[in-house]
């Protein structure tokens, strides 16, 4: 999930770096046509700022993902593939805590066929307690 917000705005930013690029080479198209910069000035200044924002690219890259681990981690948020354990055990641990359900609603009403209405009293709080995870009074 993080993952691919970080490609996401990744990808942004390459998306920002290549029309700033364009821009810049239409620009400087532009001023070569109006004869303010030789050709060759025009092509070394796109050249330049390209090859500056490749050498940049990791850095900024690298600095980014520094920022996102430190967010996560002061959230205490799990990244990569641990938030997928997380989420599928959790999934497990539902369908486990449903079966507990079911099996334990049988034995109550098991046990309510044969209890005096008190009894039966007592045994619902009690179950009612462990699903809520609240103490009971005995």
């Amino acid at each position: 999930m993080m993952e691919k917000l970080l490609r996401k705005v990744l990808y942004t930013g390459i998306g920002i770096v290549t029309s700033t690029t364009e821009k810049l080479q239409k620009a400087v198209d532009e001023l070569v046509s109006k004869g303010k910069i030789s050709e060759d000035e025009g092509k070394k200044v796109v050249e330049d700022v390209v090859k500056n924002t490749e050498t940049k690219k990791e850095e900024y890259e690298s600095r980014f993902r520094k920022l996102i681990d430190a967010a996560l981690a002061k959230l205490n948020m799990p990244q990569g593939d641990t938030y997928e354990k997380l989420e599928k055990r959790i999934k497990s641990l539902e369908v486990k805590l449903g079966l507990l359900s079911k099996e334990l609603d049988a034995k109550v009403a098991k046990e309510n066929t044969t209890e005096t209405p008190a009894k039966k009293t007592s045994t619902r709080k009690k179950v009612d307690a462990v699903l809520t995870d609240t103490p009971t009074e005995n």
